[in-house]
C-alpha cells in the first residue's frame, strides 16, 4: 500500500516576514529594506528578548495596519534576524503596507 502525502494547513492566510532589528535605536523606524527583501528594523528597545520582540510586533503591527495578535516571530526570537509570521493578510499587501509607510 502506498503512503499518501498530505498537504496540512489550518485555514489561515499569511505571510512571512525576514526581519533584522537593530536595538537601542533613538526611534522606532524601518530603516530599509534589504535586496534579499529582509526588513531592516530600528527599535528604540533594549536588546533583551522580551522587550525587543515586544516592541517589534507592537511597531510592525501600527505599520501593516493589524492586529499584533496576527503577527507572530516564528523564528529567532533570541537574535536579530526574525522570521514573522502574518496572518491574514498577502505577501503583496505586505509588501506594499512597507513601501507605504518608507514613501
Amino acid at each position: 500500500m502506498a503512503s499518501r502525502k498530505f498537504h496540512l494547513h489550518d485555514g489561515r492566510r499569511g505571510a512571512a516576514l525576514a526581519v533584522r532589528v537593530i536595538p537601542r535605536s533613538s526611534r522606532n523606524e524601518i530603516a530599509e529594506i534589504l535586496s534579499d527583501g529582509t526588513v531592516k528594523v530600528r527599535l528604540m528597545a533594549p536588546p533583551i528578548e522580551a522587550e525587543a520582540n515586544q516592541a517589534l510586533i507592537n511597531f510592525l503591527s501600527e505599520v501593516l495596519g493589524v492586529p499584533a495578535s496576527k503577527l507572530e516571530i516564528v523564528a529567532g526570537e533570541a537574535g536579530r534576524d526574525k522570521l514573522l509570521s502574518v496572518l491574514d493578510i498577502g505577501k503583496d499587501e505586505v509588501h506594499q503596507r512597507l513601501l507605504a509607510y518608507l514613501e
